[in-house]
């Protein structure tokens, strides 16, 4: 990489190897000085340079060469000196237009010359040869060979400074006029695949200033200059791609267009939206959409009407019948019948869409589906007046179509409107921006109207026609486009009809066709069957001698395989439930490590952007101190020519240190007095004009007077021989008239007869009508009448039933309130007679439990006292008669003495010795026995008083037996309990 002191001298270097046919290396040595760091500061060589830079990349066709240069450019002169860049590019694709130019012009001079002269010559061997090896004819090598490179270097240089240009918001208009460029280049050379690519590019351009809104010269859409340019170079990709014919790219150019006014909130101006609503209604009259063509027609009408002052009634009338034509040829049926459910919502996005591009809003609930129809347009068409600006012919047609009933002479009324119509049309004078209007395309589309609206009148009026009546009342088409048209109506549900070939007929029925009943007759014909064959060989039940044996073994079968069904359902819930916790702790393990992955990730991304900030900051500080030095070494060169130029400033002395801000001053000082001595140039220059102008206007004053009488006498004259002829004229005109007035006169008294023939013919015919209108009238109240009264009736009787069933229904819910009342009382009364049993049993028990007690301590106290006592008694007396004595002299040993401390056992023994005495004596009567507790006695008691270990020689046998007053004798129960002894 060779290295220059100045750029002048690589300039200089670059002409040398030009000179001696070295152009590749002149080339590589100006990139190496565009692309160095150390000429980053704008200077005006450096404009030479690139303009000898962009002329070596053309010659030599180095398209990558000529983006690296220009990038490297706009980089040095974006922010000092833009329309050097400007200057720079024009040139570049002036060059690479050029040389186009002249490739074409060469080939096609080079075909001249290899025409033939004299016919009867034989070709030479090359050019057989020639012919035989490559196949192509000799324009074609020659376009192949001359022309396509520099084709492809032409659009290599538009898509080149289109991507230069496109986010710079000082070259909007270079940006705007390379694109009409290069569409003009591919509408020139029929280059479609290049015009989509072209548009592609363009489309991503706009995507991505609008995803990248924070670039520093960033255009703004919403500034008027930007949004106009933006939308010329739109409509300029619709022209094209309309005169290419490329549909599919036109309707996505409208979507552009339309993407870019929601994009800023902005409506166009009127002139634009003129032409988008006439390329709108060459793509939908392409594409088929009907309605939404005659949607795009009327919105162009109301344009043209509103906007255009200059539009001709001629026009406006050409434009209404247009209107109304295309609103016409719309089909009458609708193409969603029987449509699935997934079409009828790709439908409704569709008339969404397009009614988005048409400027209507379309809603997508089912209430408001029908926006966009035909029925609706035609009477907006009717309540806009586009009907009464239309030419008679299209207003007799449509009477015709829409409102009249001739089921037999309405193809005859209609074809020589059809023929009137299709001549008309051609290019409007005084609207510029609408196409050529062709009525003659609307005809096929009208006849078939016609034909469908004759098929559905004569369907109203006949069952049955011959099809070569049919075909003679049908001029428009032969009999096989009628029934292909009459397939499609009855697909639709629009008319009930079927041809029946055999007989040479056609069939009208009513909507309920037999097709449709057809439509399943294999499911019903086997059907059908199946009950013939059960008829005839009825199925035998054999009787199951399992169910017989077993009767219940169904519901055990059925018992058993629900509960393996449960079982089963639970194992897999239970496996179902394992699952989802192993799910879980993978996702949460999963989380875990991706979690921990991003914390690493975005350190590391702070590091990475830390020391990448650092080396920017280094690197723009470093470019920084290169660039001031560079600029005051620049200056300082200038100070010095300036300086030889010019003798009287003062030369900067070699010892003198020189700074950037020093040589700045005297730069701008130097500035300062220049701007100063032109300034009194041109005040010295103003004054001199100023004498001259005043000069000539002095001098031409009386010239410009006499100019004005002379002019003054010619228009006097003048206008008195006009108001002569007019008066002339208008004596003509009144003898005429009165000689009209004297022959019409002759023929007043048939007038007037004429009249009042009409008058009473009409007001007889007005009092029959009248008549026949009040008998209707009567007839129809008098079966309202009859309506609303038997109406009356039935609602009194649903009301009579109705009271009677809520009357029921009360009784009934009165007795159910009063049944539960009553329950709930005597349930109240059962429970306080429960509770009051259970606490005297309560009771008793704490009363036995007590005198269990008192039995343990006595009985205690007579075990450890009875042994010794035994021996001291005397063996003569009988048991019962000593046990009084022994009582009471136990009684007397188990008495403590004063103040001896005595245990709690002890004082138990003396009433076990008490209670064991009293047990000897008689038997008490019921009243004592039964004082403590009005309670028969338990089985403790009963141990107590009389039982194995008691000191009374009586039996329980023995004693008097209380009566039983719960119901039976206690004797039983006293019985039942056990003797004394064994």
């Amino acid at each position: 990489m060779s290295t220059f002191a100045k750029p002048e001298n690589a300039l200089k270097r670059a002409e040398e190897l030009i000179n001696v046919g070295q152009k590749q290396d002149a080339l590589q040595a100006l990139h190496d000085l565009i692309t160095s760091k150390r000429y980053r500061a704008w200077q005006k060589p450096l404009e030479k340079i690139m303009f000898k830079y962009v002329e070596l990349c053309v010659d030599l066709r180095r398209g990558r060469f000529a983006k690296d240069g220009l990038i490297q450019y706009r980089i040095v002169c974006q922010q000092v000196n833009v329309n050097s860049l400007e200057e720079v590019i024009k040139h570049f694709m002036h060059l690479s237009t050029e040389k186009a130019e002249q490739a074409r012009s060469q080939a096609e001079a080079l075909e001249e010359a290899l025409d033939v002269d004299d016919l009867e010559a034989d070709k030479r061997p090359e050019d057989l040869m020639l012919s035989y090896v490559s196949g192509e004819k000799g324009k074609d090598r020659s376009d192949r060979e001359l022309v396509t490179p520099w084709f492809k270097f032409l659009w290599e240089t538009y898509r080149t400074v289109l991507e230069i240009l496109r986010n710079n918001s000082k070259l909007e208009a270079l940006y705007a006029m390379t694109a009409h460029r290069a569409f003009q280049f591919c509408k020139q050379y029929k280059r479609t695949t290049e015009f989509r690519r072209l548009c592609e590019i363009i489309r991503n351009h706009l995507a991505n200033l609008n995803k990248y809104r924070d670039q520093r010269d960033r255009p703004d859409i919403s500034a008027p200059e930007s949004l106009q340019l933006y939308l010329d170079t739109r409509f300029e990709q619709l022209k094209v791609a309309t005169e290419l014919e490329l549909w599919q790219e036109a309707f996505r150019s409208i979507e552009d267009i339309h993407g870019l006014m929601f994009m800023v909130k902005k409506t166009p101006k009127a002139s634009l939206m003129v032409v988008y609503y006439a390329k709108l209604t060459e793509i939908f009259w392409i594409s088929s959409s009907h309605l939404y063509h005659a949607y795009a027609w009327l919105k162009l009408f109301t344009l043209q009407k509103s906007f255009n002052k200059n539009l001709s009634q001629k026009d406006l009338q050409m434009i209404a019948s247009s209107v109304v034509l295309a609103a016409l040829a719309v089909a009458p049926y609708d193409h969603t019948q029987g449509a699935s459910h997934s079409e009828l919502e790709n439908e409704k996005e569709r008339n969404m869409r397009m009614a988005n591009l048409i400027g209507f809003n379309l809603d997508l609930k089912p209430e408001s589906r029908e926006v966009l129809s035909r029925s609706s347009l035609l009477s907006e068409l009717v309540s806009k007046g586009v009907m009464s600006c239309a030419t008679q012919e299209v207003k007799d047609l449509y009477h015709l179509l829409e409102h009249e009933f001739l089921p037999l002479d309405l193809t005859a009324k209609v074809q020589p409107l059809l023929s009137k119509i299709s001549k008309l049309g051609g290019k409007l004078a005084s609207a510029s921006s609408v196409p050529e209007v062709h009525l003659s395309q609307y005809v096929t589309a009208l006849e078939k109207l016609a034909t469908l609206r004759l098929l559905k009148q004569v369907s109203h009026v006949y069952q049955t026609m011959k099809i070569e009546s049919l075909s003679q009342m049908i001029p428009f088409f032969d009999f096989s486009a009628v029934e292909k048209i009459s397939v499609d109506a009855v697909k639709y549900n629009f008319i009930a009809m079927k041809l029946d070939h055999m007989k040479h007929a056609v069939l009208f029925d009513t909507q309920d066709l037999e097709s449709d009943g057809l439509r399943d007759h294999l499911n019903v014909f086997a059907e059908s069957l199946n009950k013939a064959r059960a008829m005839i060989y009825p199925p035998t039940k054999k009787s199951s001698k399992l169910g017989e044996i077993l009767p219940g073994l169904g519901e055990i079968v059925d018992k058993e395989h629900k509960r393996l069904l449960a079982r089963k359902s639970i194992i897999e819930k239970r496996k179902e439930e394992q699952e989802r916790q192993l799910l879980e702790m993978e996702r949460e393990e999963e989380s875990r490590k991706l979690k921990q992955q991003k914390i690493t990730e975005e350190v590391e991304k702070k590091r990475l952007a830390a020391e990448y900030e650092q080396r920017n900051k280094q690197r723009i500080l470093r470019e920084i101190e290169e660039r001031e030095l560079e600029e005051a070494q620049a200056l300082l060169e200038e100070q010095e020519k300036r300086s030889k130029r010019k003798g009287g400033k003062k030369p900067i002395l070699e010892g003198e240190k020189v700074t950037k801000q020093i040589l700045m001053e005297r730069a701008l000082s130097e500035q300062l007095r220049e701007r100063q001595e032109m300034e009194k140039k041109l005040q010295k220059l103003v004054k001199t004009m100023d004498y001259l102008e005043r000069a000539k206007r002095e001098e031409a004053a009386p010239l410009i007077e006499a100019a004005f009488q002379q002019r003054l006498v010619e228009e006097k004259a003048l206008h008195e021989h006009e108001q002569q002829q007019e008066i002339e004229l208008s004596r003509q005109r009144h003898d005429g008239d009165l000689k009209e007035k004297n022959r019409l006169s002759r023929i007043l008294e048939n007038k007037i007869i004429f009249e009042e023939r009409v008058q009473s013919r009409r007001e007889a015919e007005f009092n029959q009508r009248r008549v026949e209108r009040e008998e209707r009238i009567n007839q129809i109240i008098q079966v309202r009448k009859q309506e609303r009264e038997a109406l009356r009736k039935k609602i009194f009787f649903v009301r009579s039933e109705e009271e009677i069933l809520k009357r029921l229904r009360e009784e009934e819910e009165a007795r159910k309130l009063e049944e539960t009342e009553r329950r709930r009382k005597e349930e109240a009364e059962r429970k306080a007679k429960l509770d009051e049993i259970a606490e005297k049993q309560r009771q008793r028990e704490r009363e036995l439990e007590e005198k269990e007690r008192l039995r343990r301590e006595a009985l205690l106290v007579r075990a450890t006292d009875g042994p010794s006592r035994s021996s001291e008694l005397p063996a003569g007396p009988e048991p019962g008669a000593a046990a009084p004595a022994a009582a009471a002299a136990a009684a007397a040993a188990a008495a403590p003495a004063p103040g001896k401390y005595v245990p709690k056992f002890r004082l138990g023994g003396t009433e076990g010795s008490a209670q064991a005495q009293s047990s000897a004596r008689p038997a008490p009567s019921d009243t004592d026995r039964w004082s403590s507790a009005r309670q028969p006695p338990s089985d403790t008691d009963r141990w107590s008083s009389g039982g194995r270990f008691g000191s009374s020689g009586s039996r329980p046998d023995d004693r008097n037996p209380p009566s039983d007053k719960w119901g039976g004798s206690s004797k039983s129960t006293w019985s039942s309990s056990r003797p004394r002894g064994r």
